[in-house]
């Protein structure tokens, strides 16, 4: 992916005064290496070669002063490392950034700190690069106007790992394709990670809580996230992983515990003749475990495990075909039936029913009190003694009876 290019550097240490940084970035020739001792620099840099700038020591702090973006990049082979950089302006409209970089590729940005910026590091048709180990933050504003803390815009094959976003608004990967965001954290911010109209990319061990929305996945296709955990996703709506009109994506060895919806799934796959795999998942002491919206079908839900949930199936539409899916060998602690043979495969398949009495599917308002000992009674006897006939929704015709450790 990346290259040498320089077969040499210009090593330059710079001294403090008030404009000294842009200077030395224009009056320096390309491939230099500027290395920044302790201070306060002025911000709104203009960087449009190829250059390297770093943070020799703690307490370099690069400051846009409450006005537009604190460093602008328009260049290949740049790099900002172990600086702090702080004080963009506020507006939404120009999308006032800690850093952006723009129609570029082999860069890095690492190891930075990022405070009082509206954006974070917003990257807009840029490849091949390298944003790793940031530590993200926004103003303080409310949870909606913040801006993104990572943006990547028509910018493939990057890598993105080890950043931390808190108190931001969303991670977000759009019409971008061949990322891989690894070992990301993030917490309250709005949508951990956001992706749309992406493919190809790869979601990896990150690591996402108390925020409202854990990973969603929109209009995206050819994806695999694989060792993610998402937990306490905020809110009644509060969701873990989401999928709307996606195809071929793998959900494998994912954790998903303590969210309002575990797994949403609306339109998925999309595309026709197309398959969904949700493997080896966790999913653990949520409101609902999976929760099926409009047509969902011929998806592969297999390995996984279905454990301490209020409601395991969640159907909130007549015409979604969750019996259309494949469904087996998936753990489910609401399984009543035996295992007399001891090849930890139930004897009879699990079946799961929605009762007409679960009025809570279909009014939010009632699910306030979803948990209370008059609901659970209630659920109950809808069980025992159902006033019309339950609609079947899914059989897992393998159910495993034991977890194994």
């Amino acid at each position: 992916m990346f290259r040498i290019f320089f077969a040499f550097a210009i090593v330059l240490y710079v001294q403090l005064s008030a404009n000294i940084l842009q200077d030395a970035i224009d009056n320096a020739p390309e491939g230099s290496i500027l290395k920044l001792p302790a201070g306060i620099y002025k911000g709104n840099i203009n960087i449009t070669k190829p250059i390297t700038i770093i943070g020799k020591e703690d307490g370099v702090i690069i400051d846009g002063e409450g006005s537009g973006t604190v460093i602008h990049v328009k260049s290949s082979y740049v790099t900002l490392k172990n600086l702090k950089i702080t004080g963009s302006g506020d507006r939404h409209d120009k999308i006032d950034s800690a850093i952006t970089v723009v129609e570029s590729k082999n860069c890095e940005i690492s190891n930075c700190i990022i405070e009082d910026s509206l954006f974070g590091i917003d990257l807009q048709m840029v490849s091949n690069s390298i944003i790793s180990g940031n530590k993200i933050t926004s103003k303080d504003l409310d949870l909606g106007m913040r801006g993104d803390g990572l943006r990547l815009w028509y910018s493939n094959d990057n890598i993105v790992k080890k950043n931390s976003l808190i108190k931001s608004r969303d991670m977000v990967i759009w019409y971008s394709h061949g990322n891989e965001i690894v070992e990301n954290y993030a917490k309250h911010c709005r949508y951990s990670l956001h992706l749309m109209y992406a493919g190809k990319n790869i979601i990896k061990d990150n690591m996402y809580e108390f925020n409202s929305v854990g990973i969603f996945f929109m209009y995206s296709k050819d994806t695999i996230a694989s060792g993610n955990v998402v937990k306490s996703s905020l809110g009644a709506t509060g969701m873990g992983i989401g999928l709307k009109d996606v195809s071929n994506f793998t959900l494998k060895d994912n954790t998903i515990i303590y969210c309002a919806q575990g797994i949403y799934i609306d339109r998925s796959p999309f595309e026709p003749d197309t398959h969904n795999w949700l493997i080896g998942n966790k999913v653990l002491y949520n409101s609902e475990a999976l929760h099926f919206h409009s047509l969902s079908e011929n998806n592969i839900i297999k390995d996984n495990t279905i454990m301490g949930n209020i409601e395991d199936i969640v159907n909130d539409s007549r015409g979604a075909k969750t019996n259309q899916n494949e469904i087996v060998g998936n753990f489910w602690d609401n399984y009543t039936g035996f295992d007399r043979d001891g090849d930890n495969i139930g004897d009879t398949p699990h079946r799961v029913y929605q009762y007409a009495d679960q009025l809570w599917v279909y009014n939010p308002d009632v699910k306030f009190f979803y948990g209370s000992p008059v609901i659970s009674l209630l659920n109950f006897l809808a069980k025992l003694a159902p006033f019309t006939k339950p609609l079947f929704l899914l059989e897992d015709e393998k159910p495993k009876v034991r977890i194994k450790g």
